[in-house]
C-alpha cells in the first residue's frame, strides 16, 4: 500500500523522463535522501533501485549529490560506467537556503565536461531538486 506522500510524489518521477521497465542505478544514497521520491521511482519502474556495485547495464542513473561529497564531475563520470545508450542521469541536490545546497552553475559545468547537458530540473520533493543530464543530440549535416 502507498504513502500519501508517494503519489503526490509521482508527477515529478515522470517527468524526469522514467517509465516502467526501466533500471535505475543509485549513488549517494545516505540518511537524509528522500525514501518517498525513492519508493515513487520504485512504484513507477516497477523495479528496485540497484546500488552503486550494480555491474550491469541502467537504464537511468541517479545520484544524491551535496556541495561536501568531493568532485560532482567523477560522480557524473562514475554514473556513465553503466549507463545504457539514450539514458540519462539524475542529479539530486539539496534545494537553495538547506545545507550542501550545489549551485546551478556548478551542476551545468560537470555535465559539460562529463559531455552531457541540462536537461532541466524538478521539484523532485521538500528538500531535493532533481536536474536530468542527458548526451547532446547529434547535429544533422
Amino acid at each position: 500500500m502507498s504513502t500519501p506522500a508517494r503519489p503526490a510524489q509521482q508527477p515529478s518521477v515522470g517527468r524526469l523522463g522514467l517509465t516502467a521497465g526501466q533500471v535505475v542505478q543509485e549513488f549517494g544514497y545516505d540518511s537524509d535522501v528522500d525514501d518517498d521520491f525513492r519508493f515513487a521511482i520504485e512504484d513507477l519502474t516497477g523495479t528496485e533501485l540497484e546500488d552503486e556495485d550494480y555491474g550491469d547495464v541502467a537504464d537511468a542513473v541517479l545520484i544524491w549529490w551535496r556541495q561536501d561529497d568531493g568532485d560532482l564531475v567523477d560522480a557524473v563520470v562514475d554514473g556513465l560506467t553503466n549507463l545504457a545508450e539514450g539514458g540519462s542521469i539524475i542529479v539530486l541536490t539539496p534545494k537553495a537556503g538547506r545545507p550542501g545546497h550545489v549551485d546551478a552553475s556548478d551542476l551545468e559545468e560537470a555535465a559539460t565536461t562529463a559531455g552531457l547537458h541540462t536537461s532541466g530540473a524538478v521539484n523532485a520533493c521538500d528538500d531535493w531538486t532533481a536536474t536530468r543530464l542527458v548526451a547532446p543530440k547529434s547535429v544533422r549535416r
